[in-house]
């Protein structure tokens, strides 16, 4: 999965230097600091490989809007891995913020991982080997002493 968000990445780049070589400016962070590179590290610290949904991945799992947070790959023994939470779901919400790019998802997990509770609303399509079946699930994260 690491070769997809690399590739992901390059072309990120291309377009942003495409913007700027239009005269518009593309932000490869958020005004806050958060950066693509901490947005991943914190998805990957909560247990999921990640990218952003282009159209191709729109595409494929048969969405209306290239817009979101795919999982790519759920890292084992992690909050993601011990929730349930599986691969080709769509985070849409961490603790009631929209997720809508991998900037909102660093933000997110940033001031949500380190309280006591807090919850990560997903979208599962609806697929061939899921007899049709999709929708959203809310999972919910509680922190406890383990001793």
């Amino acid at each position: 999965m690491m070769t997809l968000r690399v590739v992901g990445m390059m072309l990120m780049l291309i377009g942003g230097l495409a913007g700027e070589w239009g005269g518009v400016s593309v932000a490869q962070s958020g005004e806050d600091g958060m950066t693509e590179d901490k947005a991943y590290a914190l998805a990957e610290e909560f247990g999921v490989d990640v990218g952003e949904v282009d159209e191709e991945i729109k595409e494929i799992l048969g969405l209306t809007r290239a817009e979101g947070v795919v999982i790519f790959a759920v890292i084992g023994n992690t909050p993601a891995d011990r929730a349930g939470i599986k691969v080709k779901t769509i985070i849409k919400e961490v603790d009631g913020k929209e997720i809508r790019n991998i900037l909102d998802l660093g933000r997110a997990l940033e001031k949500a991982m380190p309280t006591q509770n807090f919850s990560v609303a997903t979208f599962e399509a609806a697929g061939i080997d899921d007899q049709g079946v999709g929708g959203g699930l809310n999972f919910h994260f509680v922190r406890t002493d383990k001793g």
